[in-house]
């Protein structure tokens, strides 16, 4: 693969520079997204949670009535992943192996729709965003929720930005509208 194409393949239709919940449901019709595919792991909440953040809930519930959602995780632990996509009724796979397509492949062919009507939310470049631009998905990358560090961002999606701007990927915010 060339560098150019890795560097286009990291790019994300869309970055937020907000967390998911603050994701206006606007956006689902302005892109004519019917579909969501949703990563859990600093996505929805932190890793190490099982209970969803009462804002992240109320956001889900609203987007759930609007478009089918999956939970499409790299998680191994079914109990927690389950235990999460429970709280809100929704559809999961966990041991994604991100980027790999072939989990997000069944959640997309499970909701009968075109890649492209589907969006890949994430808060990682080189799993998330990676593997929706894989498979034409329209890919959101969101900020993590994660509990406040010095800078804000785990060390690792600071490398992931730093590695992408090397490969040449723009990674411009754009604003929610």
């Amino acid at each position: 693969m060339a560098i150019g194409s890795l560097a286009a393949l990291l790019q994300p239709n869309l970055i937020l520079d907000t967390t998911i919940e603050q994701l206006p449901p606007s956006l689902l019709e302005k892109y004519h997204l019917r579909g969501m595919v949703l990563d859990v792991d600093d996505t929805l909440l932190p890793t190490w949670d099982a209970e969803l953040p009462p804002q992240v809930l109320a956001w889900l519930l609203e987007m759930k009535r609007q478009v089918p959602i999956w939970l499409v995780s790299n998680n191994l632990n079914h109990r927690r992943i389950e235990r999460i996509a429970q709280q809100v009724e929704l559809p999961f796979l966990m041991g994604a192996g991100k980027p790999s397509r072939r989990k997000l492949r069944q959640a997309v062919e499970a909701m009968n729709l075109p890649y492209e009507q589907v969006a890949m939310v994430g808060d990682r470049l080189f799993t998330d965003i990676l593997a929706g631009n894989r498979l034409g998905m329209f890919t959101i990358l969101v900020q993590p929720v994660l509990v406040k560090r010095l800078d804000g961002k785990s060390w690792v999606r600071h490398l992931e930005f730093w590695l992408a701007h090397q490969l040449g990927t723009p990674l411009a915010i754009a604003p929610p509208r």
